[in-house]
């Protein structure tokens, strides 16, 4: 079964190479398009005759949240699956005896959030926030537009060590050894 992320790659791809072809890309589009509307028409008949229990068991394969996602038919809101995102990753925050508190979505998409705990102020904390949490809401809400951490601390500076510059030798270590 094909990823949709890179079956999505592949579509730009396709369409990137048609870029020297501006009529064929056109075309392209519109076909895109017009399969788009008439899979979206069909999922959104099948998405209406199910009652809502059995839509939310569907919208649990990421294949067909991805499809319900994208054409807005997915049987939660953006902010419920956030919410289920974070409950998803608070026990690999809570093995870092952390927490994450969701101040909000705004109406720009972009989830505001707030670390507890010992993650609050530790500078691992960009690695956790960057790598755990907003992967997690990423995928299930791939329309949120960013992910801002209210306390976030920026990493440590690494300590960047040089080579030593060669010692100069004013006078040979052996003697009758060339200098």
């Amino acid at each position: 079964m094909a990823d949709p992320r890179t079956t999505e790659e592949r579509i730009e791809t396709l369409l990137a190479e048609l870029s020297g072809r501006p009529d064929v890309r056109a075309r392209a589009e519109e076909l895109v398009r017009l399969l788009m509307e008439l899979y979206g028409e069909g999922l959104g008949r099948i998405a209406g005759l199910l009652p809502t229990p059995e839509l939310e068991k569907l919208a649990a394969d990421g294949l067909i949240a991805s499809l319900l996602i994208l054409h807005d038919l997915h049987p939660f809101s953006v902010g419920e699956r956030v919410v289920q995102a974070l409950d998803r990753v608070r026990p690999y925050l809570g093995s870092h005896a952390g927490g994450v508190e969701l101040l909000g979505l705004g109406g720009d998409g972009v989830v505001r959030l707030r670390l507890q705990g010992t993650c609050d102020g530790c500078p691992s904390s960009t690695l956790t926030v960057k790598n755990a949490i907003e992967a997690a809401i990423m995928a299930a809400a791939p329309e949120v537009a960013g992910v801002e951490v209210e306390n976030l601390e920026p990493p440590p500076k690494l300590l960047q060590i040089q080579p030593r510059p060669p010692l100069a030798c004013p006078a040979p270590l052996v003697e009758g050894l060339p200098t």
